[in-house]
């Protein structure tokens, strides 16, 4: 846990961590997750379940303040990876209670607009991200956190 620690992971992250049964940072967790908490531009590869998610949401969360609008945006590639990093940083975010808004299509844009309204981070898909856009239903003027999954 000293090791996630030495990152410079926020106390409530780390938690959350801990109680995972996390006991030390993946490479690219050792690698990224000071840079972002740093607010450097970071570009990562790295295999399937090597722990991405924690490496960028780590340094989100640590910054990102409940109810201040959309300060991050995750861009996945389909709805089922939107849904799986939503969730994700809903656990890892649990004791500062952001909302994490999963927005993708397939699903009615109504029940997404007043999610959006009150979002601390939005995890969607191009297309439906881009709707939202167009329809004046999303406002970004406050993001400072951008990620491209799988991109």
């Amino acid at each position: 846990m000293n090791e996630f620690k030495a990152l410079g992971i926020d106390e409530d992250i780390l938690r959350v961590i801990e109680t995972m049964g996390f006991t030390e940072p993946t490479e690219v967790q050792k690698q990224a997750i000071p840079l972002v908490i740093a607010l450097k531009d970071v570009i990562a590869g790295s295999a399937t379940g090597s722990g991405k998610t924690l490496a960028f949401g780590a340094g989100i969360i640590h910054h990102v303040r409940k109810g201040s609008g959309i300060q991050a945006l995750i861009l996945a590639p389909t709805r089922e990876l939107a849904e799986q990093i939503s969730e994700a940083l809903r656990v890892f975010s649990k004791h500062k209670q952001l909302l994490v808004a999963p927005i993708y299509g397939g699903v009615a844009l109504n029940p997404q607009f007043s999610i959006l309204e009150r979002a601390d981070i939005v995890v969607g898909t191009p297309g439906r991200i881009l709707d939202h856009l167009q329809r004046g239903t999303i406002d970004f003027s406050r993001v400072k956190h951008l990620v491209l999954d799988e991109a």
